[in-house]
């Protein structure tokens, strides 16, 4: 089970790292739009459009990444003071009354909001009009995806709730640990006061 745990976590740790991406496209963009309009005298209508498509479709496939790193916030005061199996319980009623629902409801909507996008090929209003069911599309893959996780998350919950501990997640890219920091690098406090 575990195996098949951290597979779909390495799934979404793979699309949201590849739509991280979508930021040198937007930098790459944002830059081309500067250097056109005030070197060349020559803006492009598409542009804004195509900046919103992208840092949309970065906000929406992030989302899986984020919860299978235990990422998203949450008003954890006293969570963090609770025993695991306290915890899980109370992840796994709310995923069970707020998340699901609401990520069937976004991944069941999005896919007739694409639907409908891709019947009459619809494109943005501009002079330059760009399409714009491709960007609609990302909506319910980014619902399949979170569905997928959260399913994983659930799973983990019960087996939190069987076990008394969390199961154990994927390693990744975590925020800067000092202490971890200085035992790789062989610096102790003790070495920093001395310098000062």
């Amino acid at each position: 089970m575990q195996r098949l745990l951290l597979a779909v976590d390495r799934l979404s740790t793979f699309v949201g790292k590849l739509s991280a991406w979508t930021v040198v496209l937007l930098t790459g963009l944002i830059c081309w739009e500067v250097f056109s309009r005030y070197a060349l005298n020559a803006p492009n209508a598409w542009v804004l459009d195509a900046q919103i498509m992208l840092y949309g479709t970065l906000f929406m496939l992030a989302g899986a990444y984020t919860l299978s790193k235990n990422g998203h916030v949450r008003g954890d005061v006293l969570y963090g003071f609770f025993s695991p199996r306290v915890q899980a319980g109370i992840d796994l009623l709310l995923y069970l009354a707020f998340f699901l629902p609401g990520v069937i409801a976004l991944t069941w909507a999005g896919w007739f909001y694409f639907t409908e996008s891709y019947a009459i090929r619809e494109q943005t209003f501009n002079a330059t009009p760009i399409p714009v069911y491709p960007f609609k599309f990302i909506i319910p893959v980014a619902g399949l995806l979170l569905l997928l996780q959260g399913s994983v998350e659930i799973v983990r919950c019960l087996i939190c709730l069987r076990d008394g501990q969390w199961p154990r997640r994927d390693e990744d890219v975590e925020e800067v640990d000092v202490d971890k920091l200085k035992d790789m690098v062989n610096v102790h406090d003790e070495d920093i006061q001395a310098l000062d």
